[in-house]
């Protein structure tokens, strides 16, 4: 699904930027963007990404090289680190192919999101955060109730955290429950930062076996190719 709206987007841009990792290897999911690039004729801006964890500079001659031998076309080549601000400045340098358009949301709007689908991505950004290299990347999360209370607005907020394996939902929640409150204290922190009130959150893990071979669950989450 998240491949085929970047592929239809491609259409109505200025430029396409790639972000990879520093691989020698050329993907096909990122073939076939390339391959669409090429066909809109669009401007390409391949950046390289994590060249802090590269041991030896010489190793992106060869990331650079098997990324020109699939397409040759790129307006500029940027290794960068996201961690460290390498290579950022020269990034932001591009914005030259951005070309101003309407405006399309109203003054003070920030996203045309559900506030209850931002709380979500709150919880789970905490995870990715917390859980650091363990973190399961197989999980989903899910706002099962989302209400103001009328005398004190105040928001009960419940969240379902779903992951595929009963080992993940170990890591999740972890010794005597301490991983879960943490994930839980910390995005209940910017949640009512979000919110500009209250929030009384409470988190479940459960285990959802292959849930993202799950058609019916995957639609359910938002994510709809119709």
């Amino acid at each position: 699904y998240m491949v085929k709206v970047v592929r239809e987007s491609l259409s109505s841009v200025e430029c396409a930027l790639l972000l990879v990792e520093p691989i020698p290897h050329v993907g096909e999911p990122e073939r076939i963007l390339l391959q669409r690039i090429q066909e809109e004729q669009l401007p390409c801006v391949l950046c390289i990404n994590k060249i802090d964890t590269v041991e030896k500079k010489e190793s992106l001659l060869e990331v650079i090289a098997a990324y020109n031998e699939v397409y040759d076309g790129f307006d500029a080549i940027i290794p960068l680190s996201a961690r460290t601000g390498d290579g950022l400045d020269e990034l932001l340098r591009q914005e030259t192919y951005a070309q101003p358009g309407p405006q399309l949301f109203p003054d003070g709007m920030t996203t045309d999101q559900a506030d209850s689908q931002v709380c979500a991505e709150i919880v789970r950004e905490k995870m990715l955060r917390c859980l650091d290299k363990e973190i399961p990347h197989g999980t989903a999360v899910e706002v099962t109730k989302f209400s103001e209370r009328e005398d004190s607005g105040i928001i009960d907020l419940d969240v379902t955290i779903y992951c595929e394996k009963a080992s993940h939902k170990g890591i999740i929640i972890g010794k005597g429950g301490e991983m879960l409150k943490r994930i839980s204290s910390a995005a209940r922190r910017d949640i009512e930062k979000f919110m500009g009130t209250k929030v009384f959150l409470q988190t479940w893990v459960k285990v959802k076996e292959n849930w993202r071979d799950n058609p019916n669950f995957i639609r359910s989450q938002g994510y709809n190719e119709d």
